[in-house]
């Protein structure tokens, strides 16, 4: 019985992480798929931009006026803006 609780237990780690490194690609390429003309991006490299021109294969990203040719796989991800809370609300919050 011990023989055989370790082959299974390997075998149930490695089918746990080939769907878990499924379902990352999955939402992956669905998070690109999704990337348009304007968006905010970092790449894999750290590097801030708007992305100014887009295809199936590559983009150009404008950093500051310098436009950069990337592959489009050089996406991390993008950068979702948080509205501002209103400046009378946080004192009117401190003060009480």
């Amino acid at each position: 019985m011990q023989g055989l609780l370790f082959p299974l237990i390997l075998v149930v780690m490695l089918v746990v992480m080939i769907f878990s490194q499924r379902r990352q690609a999955r939402q992956q390429q669905e998070r690109l798929s999704k990337i348009k003309k304007g968006d905010e991006i970092i790449t894999i490299g750290g590097l801030h931009g708007v992305i100014d021109e887009i295809d199936d294969q590559t983009f150009v990203l404008d950093c500051d006026g310098v436009y950069l040719t990337f592959e489009r796989g050089a996406i991390r991800r993008t950068v979702t803006k948080v509205e501002a809370e209103p400046v009378g609300a946080i004192e009117i919050a401190e003060a009480e």
